[in-house]
């Protein structure tokens, strides 16, 4: 009986936010590849016009990023979440709608893609504030990995899925499946039972309690390099992400399967990284893995750019792409379980938002710069030059406390002499 109590599988309302965020997964993998193609395929875009629409993707991080972690921690979270998924299928279901009236346009594919950030940062800040709420400390990072690993299996399935949607029918066509996830996935949310309490009052101001979640993560010195690090990679990844398609469908000229066949690739190899993360940190211990993970994936996607050629070199770029995610995937788990574990359970929406507006806030400009670069030099060239970025990502952790620590640090609300240091020093 206790294996169960502890085991994840058998926690009611875990298995509820577990379907919820695995079925908006699938329907996220295919608009992965959709999207993108509407703008390259249906509205003929140019490098930059397509990096555009990347850009407006993440711009929320940018815009509200900050104050967005203060407001989630007044707010009750399930609600939040349901109020994103439900505002994001409305949304994308606007594509399929105007385009079948041939009114379609570049300029509401990007407002669309901007409206569908400003959601995706709502709920993804109040789904890492909202699960250690539902589980206990010591299942954090069970509950990241099996969240993980499902994610993955949905990707996996859903990239491929979108290409040959695409390829049948059309690209706004494939986005439908889209819209229907969002719904199952804001009724899944909806038959959770465990209460959604508003958060007490904290007394202070937006200004006072943005400013807090700042002093948290820059006052820390693991918290300062796992968000250094993480942005660096996400925004030199963003350079190459927003030239992909570009690249594959633009100048390639590759069939909408093969293009969604990358992005099955990834998954494939974050659900084989996502199931040996567990294995990979208890030998090299957690902050080796880390910046270990992230050296071996930037140089195995490396290897991987000059292989995606229109012949037999593409199979070696999906397999080379695909082992980059397994090793990656080591690095994003055990950050996530390390940022959960450092953070007050107060401050868990503020943390989350200060991270994102600092590593989501840079993926704009990476894809700015991936258009820019894509423009005048061409697309693999901007891609190259993304990637070798990714090899300083490892830096900040190389310089950190983190460098040599094995185990996990307790959390501050089970050291309260921790966390009154931590508040001396900010």
């Amino acid at each position: 009986m206790t294996h169960e109590r502890s085991d994840l599988r058998f926690h009611r309302d875990f298995r509820r936010l577990w379907t919820a965020d695995t079925v908006s997964q699938i329907g996220a993998g295919v608009t992965l590849v959709a999207l993108p193609l509407v703008a390259i395929r249906t509205l003929h875009a140019s490098p930059f016009e397509a990096s555009l629409l990347v850009m407006f993707e993440y711009l929320a991080a940018l815009v509200i990023g900050l104050p967005v972690g203060a407001w989630v921690d007044r707010m009750r979270q399930r609600r939040v979440m349901m109020a994103g998924d439900v505002c994001r299928a409305v949304l994308l279901g606007s594509i399929p709608l105007t385009a079948a009236m041939g009114a379609l346009t570049l300029s509401q594919l990007y407002a669309v893609a901007f409206g569908v950030s400003v959601c995706t940062a709502f709920f993804d800040v109040s789904f890492q504030s909202y699960l250690p709420r539902l589980v206990a400390a010591d299942q954090l990072v069970q509950g990241n990995v099996k969240l993980e690993t499902t994610r993955n299996v949905a990707q996996a399935g859903g990239p491929g899925f979108g290409g040959a949607i695409v390829g049948a029918l059309t690209a706004p066509t494939a986005i439908v499946v889209n819209v229907v996830t969002f719904v199952l996935s804001a009724l899944s949310l909806a038959r959770i039972r465990t209460p959604d309490v508003k958060p007490p009052a904290s007394g202070g101001n937006l200004k006072s309690e943005i400013a807090e979640g700042l002093r948290l993560v820059f006052g820390d010195r693991s918290l300062r390099a796992i968000t250094l690090s993480s942005a660096i990679s996400n925004m030199c990844a963003t350079i190459g992400a927003s030239m992909l398609l570009v690249l594959l469908a633009g100048r390639l000229h590759l069939s909408s399967f093969l293009c969604g066949l990358v992005f099955t690739a990834e998954a494939v190899g974050g659900l084989l990284g996502a199931l040996a993360v567990g294995r990979v940190v208890s030998r090299l211990g957690q902050g080796p893995a880390m910046w270990m993970a992230l050296i071996v994936s930037s140089v195995l996607w490396l290897l991987t750019l000059p292989m995606y050629q229109a012949d037999w070199r593409f199979a070696l770029a999906l397999l080379l792409n695909s082992l980059g995610w397994v090793s990656f995937m080591t690095y994003k788990i055990s950050s996530v379980s390390m940022r959960q574990r450092l953070c007050p359970k107060p401050l868990l929406g503020r943390m989350t938002a200060t991270f994102r507006f600092v590593v989501w806030g840079l993926m704009p400009v990476g894809a700015l710069m991936g258009g820019i670069l894509g423009q005048t030099l061409g697309p693999r060239q901007a891609m190259w030059i993304g990637v070798l970025g990714e090899l300083a990502a490892s830096l900040p952790i190389l310089l950190s406390p983190l460098r040599t620590m094995h185990d996990l640090p307790p959390t501050l609300d089970e050291a309260p002499e921790q966390a009154d240091d931590m508040a001396a020093a900010t």
